[in-house]
């Protein structure tokens, strides 16, 4: 896709947001990783994903600690594993949490999520503050 095919348009920018396709949606639900991931992995985001371990760093649950349960790609949200709350009912419910509000703080690794790392780490050769 060239520069010149990006518009800048609000109107444009919303309906390619939330009429994303599954794959697009992926990689919208990132979030950062912690600093001592950054400093390991030389990478700053990841697409976040279920048994990852993850901090919240924004809103009321600022602190909370846990482990993804669910990535909830259609809601564009998180679940996490002992973030709940009762409903008046008496039924627990999951709070659903953006994943741009936490940064992951254990990684679950494969051989696909490696290889992922490999090829960020190495497209972030000769850029950044330590080329300058």
């Amino acid at each position: 896709m060239d520069e010149e095919d990006v518009s800048s348009s609000r109107r444009k920018s919303r309906k390619a947001h939330f009429a994303a396709p599954s794959h697009i949606r992926r990689t919208i639900l990132s979030a950062g990783l912690s600093k001592e991931l950054r400093e390991k992995y030389k990478v700053r985001s990841l697409p976040v994903r279920k048994d990852d371990e993850v901090t919240v760093v924004r809103g009321t649950h600022k602190g909370r600690e846990g482990k993804v349960t669910e990535v909830y790609r259609r809601k564009f949200i998180i679940h996490i594993e002992k973030l709940t709350r009762e409903k008046v009912n008496g039924a627990t419910i999951q709070i659903p949490i953006h994943p741009s509000k936490v940064v992951i703080a254990k990684l679950k690794l494969d051989k696909d999520r490696n290889s992922l790392l490999e090829r960020k780490a190495a497209g972030k050769i000769g850029k950044g503050k330590a080329a300058e």
